[in-house]
This record gives structure tokens, C-alpha cells and sequence, in this order.
């Protein structure tokens, strides 16, 4: 399915920029003109296009000089330089600064729809690798017991085809998850999978970053705003607790969702989307219905195949997978030593009830990652970090150093406490060679002495005798 592209135009040429974009508007794409590589700039400092055609020889400013220009401001968008006048020369000068293609006049209407799609295919595959990069498998679902096993089977049967999805589940289950699982079993998964979190947008707002603005169209409007629906055309559109989302928005969904058009705040005109959308929340929808708290309507339309995800206690076949991928992605993503834990560890995990679930797991896991003395993570020091546990600190005191009780406390004091005595008793360990204790917590220097700091630990005390 192919994506409708916000395209800049360049040209000094009314007759072609009319002609150009007409056959892009045609295709389903938008287009905006200007006659000249500085108005071009200004667009660019306020409007995001996917994709720029240039002509070279203009008034003013060339292409060439264009896109000089373009590369000294660090805007990658992808840029096809056009002329009537190609040579050899300029094509290669025009490749070494960047373009991605250099088109000779006339412009066959074949040509330039191809262009744009490669275009944006070039950079969806670059944002993909950005993202794989930066999240080293975030978005993996793991786990092969039977909740999982099954969890999977029905997305691959809901994923293949256009069916509405409703994801439920407790907080930290790994719904988003799920949802792009589903956007990757999809014919949309060329496309883009896009997401709103309907709880953290205000609501004065979410009309807006749903739907999209005009330039203008209220205060702080500065330039046109492409909303989620627009931005996910050809893909899919996770709408992340959609419980939480304002009465009076609930109908303007409904009609998007029953129409298949959006109009932007502050515009005129009625826009075609094409858009899988999936939904997610931790509450009851069928109880908010019968509070008024939630439409009727809007739920019969949303709540097609809804997706039961299971919390975290009812999956402990999955924790030693989970704990080793969690494990494995920290000290990846930090540049830390891989820690392994062992069995004894897994089952103090396993004997938590997890309110958090999944994403409660990850945090935990980190902090053993960090804080373990060893190299294996043993069930001691599972017990030292996680809530609702005796003996947290280091030894068998009843309080630490610095007072702070072992079986009282919030979770941030316990853990600040245990950051605390094992910076300590490194220290100390170590003979006080900072550079010795950074490298055996797997930390920067730098990041030890912040920490320090942060604990209020004063190495210069710790060397007086007590």
C-alpha cells in the first residue's frame, strides 16, 4: 500500500512546478511549490516534506548552491535535483553533495513516481536501522510458554488480515508490543506503524496530533502539523489507552473510523487515510460503557478481536528468557560486563508477584545488572533489590551505614541504600583505585564519580579510620 508522500517543489518555472504537481496531487501525494532555493529554506526551517525536487539552473541561488546550503543546515531530507541543461559534471558534483537522484527535463510522469518511492523507501529502511540500533530488541517479544505460545498464534491469525484489534492488559504487559507484532504480520508492514498514548496528551490537544493543523489554525500554530492518521497512511495506527480518551474526541474517532476521512484543525477539506487501527488499555471498556464513560457505538467498533495479554506471574516458564534477553539488552545498550543469574536467582524472581509485570522486570534486572559484585546474580542479590524482601544490604545488620532501615523504607530509599553500602564496600575492596572499582561495576569513571556524588559518599572520609 503505497504512502502519500509531502513533497517540495522548486522551480522557477510556473508551467513545470504546475505540471509537477499536478501529476504528484494526482497520485495521491501533496505538494508544495515555491520559485526559489531561499523561499525553499524558510519552508524547510517550519514544514517537514519527505522528499525535495529542486531544478538546478534558478535565479538567485542554483540547485547545486541549494543544496550546499541544505547540508550546512544538517536537514537529510532526501533531495532529486532536475534540469534541462544535465551534464556529467554537474551530476557527479550533485551526487557528492548528497542528492539522491539528478533528473534530465523532459520528466516522464513514471519516472518521478518512482523516484519518490524509492526515496521513501531509502529512508524508511535508514529509520529502521536507526531504530534497531538504538533499542537492540525492545520491541522482541519473548517468552515460549503456554500463555506466550498462544498469545502468538492469534497474532499471526489477527495480524494477515484487516481485522480490528483491542489489546488488554494490566500496565507494563507489553501491549505496544504486541501491537507492532501485529503491524509486521500485516500487508501494511512496508509502511509505517505509528503510536499515541491517548493518557499523556492533553485534551485540548489530541484533536490536533490526531488530525493534524493548518498553519494558524490557534495560537502557537506556526506551521502545518500532519496528525497520526496522516503520518501512518498505508500502516497502522496504535492508539495506546484508549480508555482514557475524552467523550467529546471518542465521536470524532468514530466518524474517522466509519469514514475513513480526517480533517485537519483548522482546515477546509476532508483528507482519505487508509489505516489499520489498534487499540490498547488497561481498563475495563465494557464497565466504562456502562458508566457513560466510554461510547457504545465506538466500542462495537474497536472491540472486533480483543487480545487478552497475561501478567507476568502467570508466565513463569518465561522468566529465564525474559531475565536473560533483559540482561543481555542493559549491558548492551550501557556497555556494561553481561551478567548472568543463576537458577537460585530465577526463583526468588519467580516468587515476587510483579505489579508492574514486564516492564517492572526490565527495571529490576538493570539494577542487578549494575549493582551485582559478581559476575553471576545470585538470589542474595535478588533479595537485596526487590520490594517486600528481608535482609537487603550487604551483611546481616539490620540498618546501614548511613541509618537507613532495611525492612522499612520506600523502593527508591532500599535501593539508593544498596547503591550506597556497594559503592562502599567496592571502594574500600579496591584499596580506593577508582579507576579499579569503575572497572569492576562496569561504569565510566566519570559516572562513578557522578554516582558517588549523587550518594552522598565522600571517598576522603572513607579513607579515615573509624
Amino acid at each position: 500500500m503505497p504512502r502519500k508522500a509531502h513533497l517540495l517543489l522548486v522551480d522557477d518555472d510556473p508551467n513545470t512546478l504546475a505540471s509537477l504537481s499536478r501529476a504528484f496531487r494526482l497520485a495521491g501525494h501533496e505538494a508544495t511549490v515555491c520559485d526559489n532555493a531561499g523561499r525553499a529554506m524558510d519552508l524547510l526551517r517550519t514544514e517537514t516534506f519527505d522528499v525535495i525536487f529542486s531544478d538546478v539552473v534558478m535565479p538567485g541561488k542554483s540547485g547545486i548552491e541549494f543544496l550546499e546550503d541544505l547540508k550546512k543546515a544538517g536537514i537529510a531530507t532526501p533531495i532529486i535535483l532536475i534540469s534541462g541543461q544535465a551534464n556529467v559534471e554537474m551530476a557527479v558534483r550533485a551526487t557528492k553533495l548528497g542528492a539522491l537522484d539528478f533528473l534530465e527535463k523532459p520528466l516522464s510522469t513514471d519516472k518521478l513516481l518512482v523516484t519518490v518511492e524509492n526515496a521513501l523507501r531509502l529512508t524508511r529502511l535508514e529509520d529502521e536501522n536507526r531504530e534497531l540500533r538504538s533499542k537492540l530488541g525492545k520491541h522482541e517479544l519473548v517468552g515460549s510458554g503456554p500463555a506466550m505460545t498462544k498469545l502468538q498464534a492469534q497474532i499471526a491469525r489477527v495480524g494477515a488480515s484487516e481485522t480490528r484489534v483491542c489489546i488488554l492488559g494490566e500496565t507494563g504487559t507489553g501491549k505496544e508490543l504486541v501491537a507492532r507484532a501485529i503491524h509486521e504480520k500485516s500487508l501494511r508492514r512496508e509502511n509505517a506503524f505509528v503510536t499515541l498514548n491517548c493518557a499523556a496528551v492533553p485534551a485540548e490537544l489530541i484533536e490536533s496530533e490526531l488530525f493534524g493543523h493548518e498553519k494558524g489554525a490557534f495560537t502557537g500554530a506556526a506551521a502545518k502539523h500532519l496528525g497520526k492518521f496522516e503520518q501512518a497512511e498505508g500502516g497502522t495506527l496504535f492508539l495506546d489507552e484508549i480508555g482514557d480518551m475524552p467523550v467529546a474526541m471518542q465521536a470524532k474517532l468514530l466518524r474517522v473510523l466509519e469514514e475513513g476521512e480526517v480533517e485537519r484543525v483548522g482546515g477546509d477539506k476532508t483528507i482519505r487515510v487508509n489505516v489499520r487501527v489498534v487499540v490498547a488499555t488497561h481498563r475495563n471498556l465494557e464497565d466504562l460503557v456502562k458508566q457513560n464513560a466510554f461510547r457504545r457505538d465506538l466500542f462495537h467498533r474497536i472491540y472486533v478481536f480483543p487480545l487478552l495479554l497475561p501478567p507476568l506471574r502467570e508466565r513463569a516458564e518465561d522468566f529465564p528468557s525474559l531475565v536473560a534477553h533483559f540482561a543481555r539488552q542493559v549491558a548492551a545498550q550501557n556497555g556494561w560486563k553481561e551478567k548472568v543469574f543463576d537458577d537460585a536467582a530465577i526463583a526468588e524472581l519467580r516468587r515476587y508477584s510483579w505489579p508492574g509485570n514486564v516492564r517492572e522486570l526490565r527495571n529490576v534486572v538493570e539494577r542487578l545488572v549494575l549493582l551485582a559484585a559478581e559476575d553471576a546474580v545470585s538470589a542474595a542479590d535478588v533479595r537485596l533489590v526487590l520490594p517486600g524482601t528481608e535482609d537487603r544490604m550487604i551483611g546481616t545488620s539490620a540498618r546501614s551505614s548511613d541509618g537507613a532501615s532495611t525492612g522499612a523504607g520506600t523502593l527508591a530509599e532500599r535501593s539508593e541504600a544498596f547503591e550506597r553500602e556497594v559503592l562502599t564496600a567496592e571502594i574500600r575492596r579496591h584499596n580506593f583505585h577508582m579507576t579499579n572499582v569503575a572497572r569492576a561495576l562496569g561504569l565510566e569513571r566519570s559516572h562513578l564519580y557522578k554516582k558517588c556524588q549523587q550518594l552522598g559518599i565522600d571517598v576522603q572520609l572513607l579513607k579515615k579510620p573509624d
